[in-house]
């Protein structure tokens, strides 16, 4: 099992057909969930699923937590997509990855993308953050460029 850091293909193919809206305002809704090590995620995940998620603990339940969409912008030449941090509360668990997933009707639970934390990541009756890079066109964690 392994989890590899990628941008899911069928999300790249949903874009193209305008199957994806990343606005702030009146855009999509999107999640993100944590794995275990024992997951098999990469750039062929194609939807959310309970296989090998973490167990309920604190403020986590599962399919994860809402993520607060900070929309999109463009610089450089590199267009950007940004989430606000995510912190699940009063949690015991270890997580070595994580997918981030589109639930809105059109696109039903669509993966976006995987993330490999590199190693697991634990807390212990504590706060557990997802922090996101700087929406910056070189650290992003959703960038489009040509």
């Amino acid at each position: 099992m392994a989890i590899t850091q990628a941008i899911a293909n069928a999300f790249k193919k949903q874009l193209l057909e305008g199957d994806q809206n990343f606005a702030s305002s009146g855009g999509d809704k999107f999640k993100l969930a944590l794995y275990t090590s024992s997951a098999t995620l990469n750039s062929t995940t194609t939807a959310y699923s309970a296989s090998n998620e973490v167990g309920n603990s604190g403020t986590y339940t599962a399919g994860g937590g809402a993520l607060t969409n900070s929309g999109t912008s463009i610089s450089a030449g590199v267009a950007r997509a940004d989430f606000a941090d995510l912190s699940f509360t009063g949690v015991t668990i270890t997580s070595r990855g994580a997918l981030i997933y589109n639930t809105s009707s059109a696109v039903t639970n669509a993966a976006v993308c995987v993330l490999d934390f590199g190693a697991d990541k634990t807390a212990t009756s504590g706060t557990f953050t997802i922090q996101f890079p700087a929406p910056t066109s070189t650290a992003a964690i959703l960038r489009v460029s040509g």
